[in-house]
């Protein structure tokens, strides 16, 4: 039976129910081993840092996966209970460089208008059409030319992003004190934090192990959120037609990963469910593709399927789809334009 958009969010609410003991769970299995890795990665910094290094992966993905366990509270689905979800999200929030509260605001309304070209801007990957990019003067061009570089995009963007740009409340500096408190908190936080672990190991030895993993991680999870929405069959429309349910269920791709992978990410590549119903909690995403395999095949994206949304650069409202800037030269002009 095939049911649209709107009836797969109402069917998918069975699946919003937090199971407290299974959630415990998820954070022991993944706290425990990343700071087991990051003592392991101490202990062989003492002998030589090109030792330690090649640990730095592992738990760059372990932190990866704290991040989603961070944003399932956000979305108040990891807990039943809201002060759980909501504090054990500002303490992940320290390990993770990113202010809790201010975040979930601006995440919710990622959510709220994803895949609606008059809500662009706020939580998501700066898109323009075909007709915006011809609009815009040389230097505007090359601008958003290189912010769409690979180089920018997934290594020198999500450094700065997590390291720098999450410490001010950007884009929200004249909107009340949660902003502020929010990123002020988490800073005072990890400042705590780091400066308590560099008189215990040296300054040295602190920035050898924790930069590489954050780098890491925050080129990964910039590297997700890019796959979850940048795909050439994405949904992008104006006001006047974008539908919440199509938005979510066809705008979100789902990036199937082998399952070592999948876990390592807490399953946020089954982000056309998560979009779609962002309640249920993402240790019970995988139920309900088990109960309803039919949703495995819209917007799939396999691994090596992913590595081609790379060049993908702007949206093409007359074919409904983007498209690399190459394409620009075959693409007629839209009276329509923006």
């Amino acid at each position: 039976m095939t049911f649209g958009a709107r009836n797969w969010s109402s069917r998918l609410g069975i699946y919003r129910l937090p199971d407290n003991r299974r959630a415990i769970f998820e954070i022991a299995v993944t706290a425990v081993p990343f700071l087991g890795l990051w003592g392991l990665m101490w202990m062989l910094a003492d002998v030589s840092a090109w030792l330690a290094l090649p640990l730095a992966v592992p738990a760059a993905g372990l932190l990866v996966r704290l991040f989603m366990i961070q944003h399932d509270c956000g979305h108040n689905a990891f807990f039943s209970s809201r002060k759980a979800n909501d504090w054990t999200g500002r303490v992940l929030g320290v390990l993770t460089l990113t202010p809790y509260d201010f975040w979930r605001h601006s995440h919710a309304l990622h959510h709220a208008g994803s895949g609606n070209l008059e809500h662009r801007g706020i939580g998501d990957i700066d898109t323009l059409t075909v007709d915006e990019y011809r609009s815009r003067s040389r230097w505007g061009k090359l601008r958003y030319r290189v912010y769409r570089h690979p180089l920018v995009m997934f290594v020198a963007g999500p450094s700065y992003l997590f390291f720098l740009q999450h410490r001010l409340p950007v884009g929200a500096m004249n909107r009340g004190a949660m902003p502020w408190l929010s990123t002020m908190l988490t800073n005072l936080g990890i400042a705590a934090l780091a400066v308590s672990l560099m008189m215990l190991m040296g300054v040295s030895t602190f920035l050898v192990i924790h930069v590489p993993i954050i780098a890491i991680a925050a080129s990964v999870g910039v590297w997700l959120f890019y796959v979850q929405h940048q795909f050439e069959q994405t949904y992008w429309e104006q006001d006047e037609d974008w539908s919440h349910p199509d938005a979510a269920l066809h705008g979100s791709s789902f990036y199937d990963l082998p399952a070592p992978l999948m876990w390592i990410t807490g399953n946020i590549g089954v982000h056309h469910l998560h979009h779609l119903s962002s309640r249920i909690p993402f240790y019970r995403l995988s139920e309900v593709l088990s109960h309803h395999p039919e949703l495995r095949n819209i917007g799939r994206l396999t691994l090596l399927e992913s590595l081609k949304c790379v060049k993908l650069a702007l949206w093409d409202q007359q074919s409904k789809r983007m498209v690399p800037f190459g394409a620009l030269e075959d693409l007629p002009a839209s009276a329509a334009g923006r």
